[in-house]
């Protein structure tokens, strides 16, 4: 029989126990809890899934990493789902930490050579998973537009399934990395509320349009990509380096 992971059991076990947490610091109602339980269990099946897609079983360590993420993740969906005003500085606090993780699991990859397409995937959706969920919470102050930042990725995905040139490979910009970062820290410090209103609106503006452009110069590479005229051969994948 095949070994089963504990790696979605021990992420859920962990969102679950988060939850509890919250529930006796921060008062997270029924709201929160179904949410978080929701998200936990969808995200856990989804690890699962992949898990075997790639014939595999365990987590490496910078995917564990990526994990105590998508634990911390979950907490903060279940908390901006669960009033339309949150406890801020634990929404802060545990976004804040998972955006510091981001650039450990990256770093721990390349320490212990343990870089995969699994783990790039994974580091993906969670990167994707946070800024939507900050722009939820911060659409509610600054308007529905700033959506247009936590639906772009998936966007792209989807019209990835509608033109394949766009699932084709391509060869790993920094500039994604530094633009996805560019986003969490943005949304992030909106949500804390500590800058004016208009100044919250520019920057979240002008992140956006870094991220139109990234988006723009990739489907623009893997249209010149898949437009060449023999194989084209790319640099090894070195790093985790989500899309944005």
């Amino acid at each position: 029989m095949r070994p089963v992971s504990a790696g979605p059991v021990i992420g859920l076990t962990a969102l679950l126990a988060l939850l509890g947490m919250l529930t006796v610091t921060v008062g997270l109602g029924a709201v929160g809890w179904t949410v978080g339980v929701g998200c936990a269990v969808i995200a856990s099946a989804t690890l699962a899934r992949a898990l075997k897609r790639h014939g595999t079983f365990r987590l490496g360590p910078a995917d564990r990493v990526t994990l105590a993420r998508a634990v911390l993740i979950g907490a903060v969906l279940a908390l901006v789902a669960d009033s339309t005003r949150p406890p801020l500085p634990a929404v802060v606090l545990l976004a804040a930490t998972a955006l510091v993780l981001d650039g450990v699991d990256g770093w721990v990859a390349r320490r212990t050579g343990t870089t995969s397409e699994l783990g790039a995937r994974f580091d993906q959706d969670v990167d994707a998973f946070l800024i939507l969920v900050l722009s939820i919470e911060v659409a509610r102050s600054l308007g529905l537009w700033v959506l247009l930042i936590g639906l772009a990725r998936y966007a792209f995905v989807a019209a990835g399934r509608r033109w394949a040139w766009l699932r084709e490979p391509a060869p790993p910009r920094h500039w994604c990395k530094v633009v996805a970062a560019i986003q969490g820290v943005v949304l992030t410090v909106v949500t804390a509320g500590v800058a004016p209103r208009p100044v919250c609106a520019v920057a979240v503006a002008v992140a956006l349009v870094l991220l139109a452009e990234s988006f723009g110069r990739e489907a623009w590479q893997k249209w010149q990509y898949h437009r060449a005229p023999g194989p084209v051969v790319l640099a090894p994948h070195r790093e985790r380096v989500p899309a944005a």
